[in-house]
């Protein structure tokens, strides 16, 4: 087969413990799914049906272990946030599963961070617009080497955290999400059928906040992994 013009390369991230890499398809992306991150963004905290966004894959930026990779401060914004996120890499697809058939599609976990035009976004909301500009832009979805199910098992509680130039800005527990992983897979498969290489970004705890140019992002996942990106 002839394309007309040259075909994209697929983005993809490091997987541990192998010189193998995980090809990612898409980026989906769970709203409001920590109760002191939803007041902090003035919603009710009930436990909600959850809801998705996305970012293109082109938005990913890999993190291998032992790095500090570079992400370019977007254009069209003066206040980028962070927001430390779990990320699931789905492995075989999945139609209309169960939670209790979710854990068995997910072939490993990473450590993200989804960048957002928080002013852009709230211009957004408040013309009721869509949000795909302010979280889907460029370089908005660093993540981390993958961490496979076989090593380390489905993560359902420990801590996540992000610091800023040293200071810690984000401090919470994967037992906090109002939606756990396999909930979150079984709901969204609802809605799609999810395939191999897509990722999940499961939501962020409470302390989102402003990112710098010059400044250095360390987010860690206990049990998962660590990412660090500088914002050029």
């Amino acid at each position: 087969m002839a394309y007309v013009i040259d075909a994209p390369e697929p983005r993809s991230l490091p997987v541990a413990g192998t010189s193998d890499r995980f090809p990612v398809r898409r980026v989906y992306c769970v709203g409001r799914n920590y109760a002191d991150h939803a007041r902090e963004m003035g919603h009710d905290p009930d436990r909600e049906p959850p809801f998705f966004f996305m970012k293109p894959a082109e938005a990913v930026v890999a993190c291998p272990d032992g790095s500090t990779a570079v992400v370019a401060y977007p254009a069209q914004t003066a206040n980028l946030h962070h927001e430390i996120e779990l990320a699931v890499a789905i492995g075989t697809s999945a139609a209309a599963v169960t939670p209790d058939e979710a854990l068995n599609r997910v072939y490993g976990y990473g450590v993200a961070v989804d960048l957002t035009r928080r002013d852009m976004q709230d211009d957004a909301k408040a013309l009721r617009r869509p949000w795909d500009m302010s979280k889907g832009f460029d370089e908005s979805a660093p993540i981390s080497t993958i961490a496979p199910v076989s090593d380390i098992g489905h993560p359902s509680e420990g801590r996540i955290t992000v610091a800023v130039d040293g200071t810690t800005r984000q401090d919470g527990d994967l037992n906090q999400q109002i939606w756990n992983v396999a909930e979150v897979i079984s709901a969204l498969s609802h809605a799609i059928t999810l395939l191999p290489g897509d990722i999940i970004l499961t939501g962020t705890p409470a302390g989102v906040g402003p990112v710098e140019r010059g400044e250095t992002v360390i987010g860690s996942i206990a049990g998962v992994g660590t990412i660090a990106f500088r914002v050029a």
